[in-house]
């Protein structure tokens, strides 16, 4: 469901959140805490050249200058529609002219010849070739420098620190995209409503944790010259059984995180609830986190524990790790 943002800073009101023929082979020390009240955030055929890079096999990436021939060698499976590389299984037009699989679902003839596209022929040879050479990550225009077997690309490129960031916030509602440098400039515009606070010891206090259905609550920290972000959820992970999920994320890049630590804690009544953890990378996101319970997580009753008239406050503190 849609998350509508979150009433002004410093005094936030919780929103509710918001399934073909078979192929040819073609031959060949703490200061006193800050406290803020946080709102939730509403919810042509191919010649393969003499000279060429090659390996052994699955396992032979590596990071460092691509020669020119070998860059000649990969630019033969450049996706003539998206320019991605064209990865086993390959497929090629009757002409010989190949296309990314991905692409080829969306056509209805060869993007280069506008020949037919079937029936399926498949480039045994060209699949050969594939699996003997390393390919570049897609995110090498923005810094990576790996080049991956065929079968290790996806993997990659899905952990790659230089793809791009997404909006840390909780939901689908925003689908910004953007480098690790404009997050906190897209934060600061687009998500106004969320409250700033300085100081590695703050108080993170949730307003209104009574609402039904899912519901979070997001606020920013920012310290030892860096930005974090809080995020506490409240969802049923099981049906019929609500729970409360806590953590904190960096705004930055995973080893930017190793240096950090945090701790979480729930305190009233005479009773006490700590956690501890490193935080996590905006890249990494909450939704692991919850899935594996790598976070503070309690349910409705724990949290009437420590609540003050449907307020919950929680105790952050953000610490730097020895080297």
């Amino acid at each position: 469901m849609s998350r509508p943002s979150s009433a002004g800073p410093g005094a936030n009101k919780p929103c509710s959140k918001p399934p073909p023929p078979q192929p040819q082979h073609a031959p060949a020390p703490a200061v006193p805490p800050a406290a803020a009240t946080i709102s939730a955030a509403g919810p042509g055929s191919s010649a393969v050249p003499a000279a060429a890079a090659v390996i052994s096999g699955p396992g032979g990436g590596g990071a460092g200058p691509v020669s020119p021939q070998h860059h000649e060698l990969t630019s033969l499976f450049e996706c003539p529609v998206c320019f991605d590389y064209v990865l086993p299984p390959i497929l090629q037009c009757q002409a010989g002219h190949l296309v990314c699989n991905q692409c080829r679902q969306k056509l209805s003839c060869c993007p280069t010849c506008r020949g037919a596209l079937t029936p399926s022929i498949r480039n045994l040879a060209m699949e050969k070739v594939a699996s003997a050479v390393l390919f570049p990550c897609k995110y090498a225009t923005t810094g990576c420098s790996l080049t991956l077997h065929h079968t290790e690309k996806p993997e990659h490129e899905d952990i790659c620190e230089y793809r791009p960031y997404s909006c840390p916030c909780p939901g689908a509602s925003c689908k910004w995209q953007g480098s690790l440098e404009a997050v906190m400039s897209h934060l600061m515009h687009a998500h106004k409503s969320i409250t700033t606070l300085q100081g590695e010891d703050i108080v993170f206090l949730a307003t209104d944790i009574n609402l039904p259905g899912a519901v979070d609550w997001v606020m920013m920290q920012s310290c030892f010259g860096h930005h974090f972000m809080l995020v506490l959820e409240k969802q049923e992970k099981y049906e019929g059984h609500q729970q409360f999920f806590a953590i904190v994320l960096l705004i930055g890049t995973r080893k930017q995180a190793e240096n950090f630590a945090y701790r979480l804690e729930l305190n009233g009544n005479r009773r006490r609830l700590t956690w501890e953890a490193t935080p996590r990378s905006i890249h990494d996101g909450v939704a692991a986190a919850i899935m594996n319970s790598d976070c503070l997580v309690f349910d409705t009753a724990i949290a009437h524990l420590f609540a003050d008239n449907g307020n919950l406050g929680i105790n952050v503190t953000i610490s730097t790790c020895c080297p």
